[in-house]
């Protein structure tokens, strides 16, 4: 039972890590190139981590086996 609860905590952990890791340079970059360039408006952190897992799930490699 202990050692599932610090599994549990550890993989909640590693995700905040990994959502902290990949939305703040997205948001800090959008906010620094996009409204100057193109006039568009500042995001968020949670926008930024919206638009990061929009773009994972658009531009994701697709990857299929197919066996002759």
């Amino acid at each position: 039972m202990k050692q599932t609860t610090h599994d549990i905590f550890l993989v909640i952990g590693i995700l905040m890590l990994a959502v902290i890791l990949f939305g703040a340079p997205l948001m800090v970059l959008w906010n620094w190139i996009m409204p100057t360039i193109f006039g568009l408006p500042e995001i968020g952190f949670w926008q930024a981590c919206g638009l990061q897992l929009l773009a994972t799930i658009l531009l994701k490699p697709v990857i299929t086996n197919k066996k002759d």
